[in-house]
């Protein structure tokens, strides 16, 4: 497996660069933007990814597509390991991919595709496998379904500033008023500008908060009855119900990163 930076390939003359990376927990890759379009796939562990727009939790067999020049930070909460490629602008563009970040489900061909990717020669033969392998690696990125798994940030100062060290301690017993009073706002002006900002409610956004740091907290090995009550579900079985109707399986089959679930999301 090719362990590098991938500065040294972002020039490189292929359509697609794949690279792997192991990192130790609590590791933090500082803000940072690419030259090419970048799908960092999380093999094993979870990782955060925090953008201008908002923060994106990245379960295993998931990936972030991250579009060209977006500004991101890396949080890896335990050890992680990572496989990431790397797409110009032109070869994106020609296969429809997004233009905005999104996190995808993995297939086990996509995942095959990029453990195989990560071990070709930087400057592979186009005419030939390795060619192919790269081509197919975009058929399927574009075939795989989107999963809500970002909790956006608004972009007014106050709000962002409440928000960011919500994410750092979410719970559901969070106030609204006191939300509020913090943002030096009356409670409608601060409902009213927080949908606006993010596309959602305080409450609901508050949920989507809470359920993404249970993943991260769960991928690294804490009881799905710890989490719960910590972040404030009235018992276990009510943290469940919430995490299976928002992503589509309950939280252990999730993380196991089970093919065969048919994932899908619904708004809160």
């Amino acid at each position: 497996m090719r362990q590098t930076q991938v500065t040294q390939y972002e020039d490189t003359p292929r359509d697609v660069v794949a690279t792997g990376n192991e990192f130790p927990a609590h590791f933090v890759l500082p803000a940072h933007a690419h030259k090419r379009n970048q799908l960092l796939y999380a093999a094993k562990g979870v990782v955060k990814v925090i953008t201008p727009e908002g923060s994106w939790v990245v379960p295993p067999r998931r990936a972030l597509w991250i579009p060209i020049g977006v500004m991101h930070e890396v949080h890896m909460d335990g050890a992680v390991s990572t496989r990431s490629a790397y797409i110009r602008r032109e070869a994106a563009e020609a296969a429809n991919l997004s233009t905005h970040c999104q996190v995808i489900s993995v297939s086990p061909l996509l995942h095959e595709l990029l453990q195989e990717a990560v071990d070709l020669p930087a400057e592979y033969e186009l005419d030939g496998r390795d060619g192919r392998v790269m081509a197919l690696l975009l058929d399927e990125i574009r075939a795989m379904p989107t999963l809500a798994l970002n909790t956006p940030l608004p972009s007014e100062p106050r709000l962002r500033r409440l928000c960011r060290a919500m994410l750092d301690a979410p719970a559901l017993e969070i106030d609204i008023d006191a939300m509020a009073d913090k943002a030096g706002m009356s409670r409608r002006s601060f409902t009213r500008i927080f949908r606006y900002e993010t596309g959602m409610s305080f409450a609901a956004w508050r949920q989507q908060a809470c359920l993404l740091a249970a993943l991260t907290r769960l991928g690294r090995g804490e009881s799905i009855t710890q989490v719960a009550i910590e972040l404030g579900y009235g018992s276990t079985s009510a943290f469940t119900a919430a995490f299976r109707r928002v992503l589509g399986a309950p939280p252990s089959r999730y993380l196991a990163g089970d093919q065969h679930i048919r994932e899908k999301t619904a708004p809160i």
